[in-house]
């Protein structure tokens, strides 16, 4: 018995010794990662002070957010932070920073946040459409098949260009007949048409009340995403749980995806497996092709989301970026009559513009990428978010942090454009006047997240604006005053109000 006692006093002690060292290895390693991670800390981006519970978001104008992160930037550095209640939020500055993250560390800054205030629509950690998935398999597949879908219905062929082409004409016949006063509903319909007939297979005419509705639903949702309380919403999630607060908040939001769920409904029942005419068709079939059991995107509630991005996105921009260009040729007579002189040296006015022109036409081309950098059509971009833990320009950048890109710092960058803040065509022409690209101009994003419709919008920007052009000289009406250059932020940059003169050339 003794022996025996000697025994289990022996393990005893050993089992004591072995908890002990493995106690003090495991309080070595956790003071050796605290060390670690406070000095990786002690390198985070500075920023305004922070007040407990709301952070600095009472410090940020979300109506117009690049113009706050403009002044924020001149007091602490291109790459500076904010507190969004308990979120970490990094702003970049300038065309250094944004490259660097998302060009150089792409996949660092790949992700995307998660945004609660969406849940109402149908979002959710298995169903996130395609513009704010997570970045993971899902958004690999969701854009691998958005790209090679879109090309193989014509988005940077012969193909789209006639269509776009066509569309155009309606639009210049829609500003004769109706004088060119309704001139923003007019380019939306006539840029939704081309996004609606490559997402669901078909075209609308201007005056027809099914696509009157569908246009002024998406409109004012993107109206929704403005200012202050969506921002609450998505840091303090459970307001979303007070009864009827998401149907008074984003009514329209809801009647969007309601209203791409009908079209989708009807689209199923003439759908046919052997003839693939559009968008949806592709993506019907993808969902057919499913295996039970197997976890995948291709699910039809995943398709309304992907459909209401689709449409949202490849509507709003290129409205935008052409409703600033008629803009600027009022508020620029001079830029209007040398584009004027070029569209008649190289198409003449007795065929319509075609792509192959843009190549012979550096003014032009110079004129319209003016209109996107000076215009700050997507001032912010989305946000992103950091995959991992990561460094940029000297700073320590935790995984998980929400990263805003000031797209219009990189457009307006003081140490790339020659008149940063002036609209001057010339920044886009050599010695010799010839059309160069610059490398600071960055409207579509870069990187991973970079918009995939780029070439989609490349086409209808010259397009529309070289048929416009063709058609019409505009003026500012007699009777109203001088429009005003600044605009409104909902997402897009969008100017205010004005009114037009289209005069036929």
């Amino acid at each position: 018995m003794e022996r025996l006692f000697r025994l289990w006093s022996q393990l005893a002690s050993y089992w004591s010794s072995l908890l002990t060292l493995g106690f003090s290895l495991t309080v070595f390693a956790l003071l050796f990662v605290f060390i670690k991670r406070s000095r990786s800390w002690s390198r985070y981006p500075p920023g305004p002070t922070s007040l407990p519970f709301l952070g600095t978001i009472l410090q940020v104008n979300f109506y117009n957010p690049h113009l706050c992160f403009n002044q924020l930037s001149k007091k602490f550095g291109n790459v500076f932070s904010l507190q969004y209640f308990w979120t970490n939020v990094v702003v970049l500055n300038g065309y250094e920073a944004v490259k660097d993250a998302l060009v150089q560390k792409a996949e660092d800054f790949a992700d995307r946040p998660y945004f609660p205030r969406y849940e109402h629509l149908g979002y959710n950690k298995r169903c996130e459409g395609l513009i704010i998935s997570r970045y993971g398999p899902a958004w690999r597949e969701q854009r691998r098949f958005a790209l090679s879908t879109l090309k193989n219905f014509g988005m940077g062929k012969k193909s789209l260009e006639n269509q776009i082409s066509q569309e155009a004409g309606f639009l210049c016949s829609a500003f004769s007949s109706s004088s060119g006063l309704p001139y923003k509903q007019l380019i939306k319909k006539a840029v939704s048409n081309v996004i609606y007939s490559l997402t669901f297979g078909e075209r609308f005419d201007y005056d027809d009340e099914k696509f009157q509705r569908l246009v002024e639903i998406f409109q004012q949702a993107m109206k929704e995403e403005t200012g202050f309380l969506p921002q609450l919403l998505n840091e303090v999630p459970f307001l979303l749980r007070i009864p009827g607060v998401p149907q008074k908040v984003f009514q329209y939001q809801r009647a969007s995806v309601s209203l791409v769920d009908e079209i989708l409904n009807k689209h199923k029942e003439t759908w046919e497996s052997t003839h693939i005419k559009d968008f949806t068709d592709a993506f019907l079939q993808e969902v057919e092709k499913t295996k039970e059991g197997v976890e995948t995107s291709f699910t039809y509630e995943n398709l309304c989301l992907v459909a209401v991005d689709l449409f949202s996105a490849g509507t709003e921009t290129s409205t935008t970026t052409l409703c600033w260009a008629v803009l600027y040729m009022l508020l620029h007579p001079e830029v209007q009559r040398k584009v004027h002189e070029e569209i008649d040296k190289v198409i003449g006015r007795d065929r319509s513009p075609n792509m192959l022109d843009q190549a012979n036409m550096p003014y032009t081309n110079a004129v319209i990428h003016e209109i996107q950098r000076y215009g700050d059509i997507v001032p912010i971009g989305l946000p992103h978010m950091t995959y991992r833990d990561t460094e940029l320009q000297g700073f320590f950048i935790p995984k998980d942090t929400v990263i805003i890109t000031n797209l219009s710092s990189v457009l307006k960058d003081e140490t790339f454009w020659e008149k940063p803040h002036q609209f001057y065509p010339e920044h886009f022409l050599d010695a010799d006047g010839q059309f160069v690209k610059r490398e600071a101009f960055l409207p579509f994003s870069a990187g991973r997240r970079m918009c995939l419709g780029e070439q989609l919008a490349r086409m209808e920007l010259f397009l529309f604006f070289t048929s416009l052009l063709q058609c019409f000289t505009f003026q500012v009406p007699e009777d109203q005053p001088r429009p005003r250059e600044d605009g409104s932020f909902a997402i897009t940059h969008f100017p205010h109000p004005y009114q037009i003169q289209a005069i036929l050339r």
